[in-house]
């Protein structure tokens, strides 16, 4: 390629540079602000349902209030070093199962 090509080259790469930019500010801000309605729009339809109970079963003994009383009573005392930590076999053999 000859240097008077090369320059051609580059003067019509540099032209077709300087279009995509002006093309580029004049839809940016319609292409930005479509993406954003359309965010939104997603956004504003989406449904989130809080289930307080913290069973990720849904076990209804966690409905109870007396048993989440309980439950945050044995983790404070446990918290405290009051409480004391049992094996599923250490708790059948204090029961006798």
């Amino acid at each position: 390629m000859s240097d008077e090509e090369c320059k051609e080259l580059t003067k019509s790469c540099d032209s077709a540079i300087y279009k995509m930019k002006k093309l580029k500010m004049r839809f940016s801000p319609t292409l930005n602000a479509s993406i954003k309605q359309l965010s939104m729009a997603k956004a504003n339809s989406v449904s989130v349902e809080v289930d307080e109970n913290p069973s990720p079963s849904g076990d209804k003994w966690f409905e109870s209030p007396e048993n989440l009383e309980s439950v945050r009573q044995g983790i404070q005392e446990m918290s405290e070093g009051q409480g004391e930590a049992f094996t599923m076999d250490e708790i059948k053999r204090r029961l006798g199962v």
